[in-house]
């Protein structure tokens, strides 16, 4: 699991979720082979899945710390280069989404209505301008799959429910964990020795 995809699983756990990391879908897709129809079986990894009672969530996480940042075009598809638009396929390509939702609700018993596709984004291109996050949370809000539309989370979000489940009492042998705790008790988080207690609410 990459460092920033522990950071999440600990997120989704504090919503009270189970987490699984990468889980490959086997799906059938046409080749683009023009003399003939063809079908081939690709595996597509979702980077982390995370199930609840009542709710399955399958997270694309992408970091991008120390780089350009997460941009809009490569998210819904519109760039023309074909590498950067396939690291976000489970997204932007609608017919390939709805199979793999429709696959993950059948291998662990949900209903496809109970599914949902969150994207995390450790960091956004062009931050401080602000229009790519901007893009992206207003495309992804329009997309309909599944539960409803696809929630994107930044590493702000990530790292509140992080504080939420470092605060807990019982110990867990977690780097992640012990990396809050040990920059909680040398007074370097912000809100230093105010790790937040209790669990996140389910939203």
């Amino acid at each position: 699991m990459e460092a920033f995809e522990s950071f999440v699983a600990l997120a989704l756990e504090a919503e009270d979720f189970v987490v699984s990391p990468g889980v490959k879908f086997r799906v059938k897709r046409q080749t683009r082979k023009a003399a003939y129809a063809e079908m081939q079986t690709h595996g597509y990894e979702v980077d982390l899945v995370a199930a609840r009672g009542e709710r399955l969530v399958l997270a694309t996480v992408k970091s991008f710390f120390g780089s350009g940042g997460v941009r809009a075009d490569h998210v819904t598809g519109e760039t023309t280069v074909d590498r950067f638009r396939r690291r976000y396929v489970l997204l932007n390509d609608p017919a390939l989404r709805r199979e793999v939702v429709r696959l993950a609700a059948r291998r662990y018993g949900y209903r496809v209505a109970e599914v949902q596709l969150r994207l995390y984004v450790g960091r956004f291109a062009a931050p401080q301008k602000g229009h790519h996050e901007n893009q992206i949370r207003a495309w992804a809000k329009a997309q309909k799959v599944g539960r409803g539309s696809i929630e994107v989370m930044d590493a702000a979000e990530v790292v509140e429910k992080v504080r939420v489940e470092a605060g807990e009492k019982q110990y867990r042998d977690n780097p992640v964990l012990i990396t809050m705790k040990v920059l909680d008790a040398a007074g370097q988080l912000v809100g230093a020795g105010h790790l937040t207690q209790g669990r996140v609410s389910a939203p």
